[in-house]
């Protein structure tokens, strides 16, 4: 099952990347964007986004007003986040590439952010590298999983569908790991819960502190 998953979610962020937004807002009973821009209250300044994909995110920190810049390794998402921001006029800052070997200099950034990632976000490279693009006391913020809380048939429905993807782990198992490993990468980590109508999001805040 967990191979096959991962061969569809490769396919969803690749060639049949126009799908994505129907896909995730379908098992999210319209949810998806939502949970995403649960990261905004945390962001501010120079910002780089790890895995844009279709480029929600990346549109609101230009809204806000803040200097976003993004990082994608599929062809496909970053075609599709740039048509869209030429569309609305803004700037199109977006890097093809992986988070193992940010292409950024050191201390570049106010904030690095992370929406729904898979496990590289978690690997000691990876967390190098952001550190290295991140001024002092910089902070990254990631947004690893949420859950479905309503109790309708469809939401209940959809919340035992995330758990089979890997979408939404039992919080009292994911969250100890996740914040013992950005500690041994040398951030300071917090969390927060955010309840919204009939679900509920994880948003991790880790600050480097040497």
């Amino acid at each position: 099952m967990r191979k096959l998953l991962a061969i569809f979610f490769q396919l969803l962020y690749h060639p049949f990347s126009w799908m994505y937004d129907f896909v995730a807002a379908a098992v999210s009973l319209g949810r998806w964007q939502g949970w995403v821009l649960q990261a905004r209250p945390f962001l501010s300044g120079r910002v780089l986004e790890i895995g844009f994909g279709p480029g929600h995110l990346q549109m609101t920190l230009n809204v806000d007003g803040w200097i976003a810049f993004g990082l994608d390794e599929s062809r496909q998402m970053s075609r599709q986040a740039g048509r869209r921001l030429r569309r609305a006029k803004y700037p199109v800052r977006l890097t093809r590439g992986y988070a193992q070997n940010l292409p950024f200099p050191d201390s570049a950034f106010d904030r690095v952010v992370a929406t729904f990632p898979s496990e590289y976000i978690f690997e000691v490279q990876t967390l190098a590298e952001i550190r290295r693009v991140l001024r002092p006391a910089g902070e990254l913020v990631i947004v690893p999983s949420a859950w479905i809380t309503g109790k309708r048939l469809l939401e209940r429905l959809a919340a035992g569908l995330f758990q089979t993807t890997g979408q939404a782990g039992v919080l009292e198992l994911i969250l100890p790991g996740m914040k013992k490993r950005l500690a041994a990468s040398g951030f300071a980590v917090r969390h927060e819960l955010v309840e919204l109508e009939g679900s509920r999001v994880l948003v991790i805040i880790a600050t480097q502190f040497f």
